[in-house]
């Protein structure tokens, strides 16, 4: 599979944030699998990318021309892709990918979560969509999704399509059911 991980430019608070992006990474290539991200080569999304290149792993960005242009693009991935805009590469990231996971992150990586779940509610794709709870950094976000379940503006479906997982083992071992589900 190739694995979406939606992670943000910034490190976070100490470096837990940035040990849990590169265990994932660890984690996806040990499976076999290959990582698409956001191509920066800062932040979580440096941590992402190095530590999969160190295991040996599959490695695709897709950066908007801005962004790329800053410096910010990391050079020593296996694919980078630039594009025009944050919508492109939002379109090439889904087009390219089996399955998404959100590490914990800001703004940018929740309108990427949302924009893969609201296009899965919309049928636009029908791939597995999962966040990384550690340390329940997702908790409040998970909550909110229950009442919007609980007050009937969020269908069923939409809801129970989010796969949770608080390790990178869980979360992977959650999507890959899903996928195969998706599969049959």
């Amino acid at each position: 599979m190739r694995i979406c991980v939606y992670c943000g430019a910034r490190p976070g608070r100490g470096d837990a944030y940035l040990r849990l992006a590169a265990e994932m990474a660890r984690a996806i290539v040990a499976r076999g699998d290959s990582i698409v991200y956001g191509g920066g080569r800062v932040g979580l999304m440096g941590a992402l990318a190095d530590a999969a290149l160190a295991a040996g792993g599959e490695v695709v960005g897709v950066i908007p021309a801005a962004l790329a242009s800053e410096e910010i693009a990391h050079q020593g991935i296996t694919t980078l892709h630039v594009v025009d805009s944050m919508h492109a590469r939002k379109a090439l990231l889904t087009e390219l990918s089996d399955a998404f996971i959100a590490l914990p992150g800001g703004i940018g990586t929740m309108d990427e979560l949302f924009e893969a779940l609201t296009w899965r509610q919309l049928g636009i794709h029908d791939k597995p969509v999962g966040i990384l709870n550690a340390g329940g950094y997702y908790d409040s976000l998970l909550a909110l999704l229950d009442r919007m379940f609980e007050e009937g503006l969020l269908p069923p479906d939409s809801r129970s399509a989010l796969v949770v997982g608080t390790s990178a083992d869980s979360l992977l071992n959650a999507l890959s059911r899903a996928h195969e589900r998706k599969r049959s």
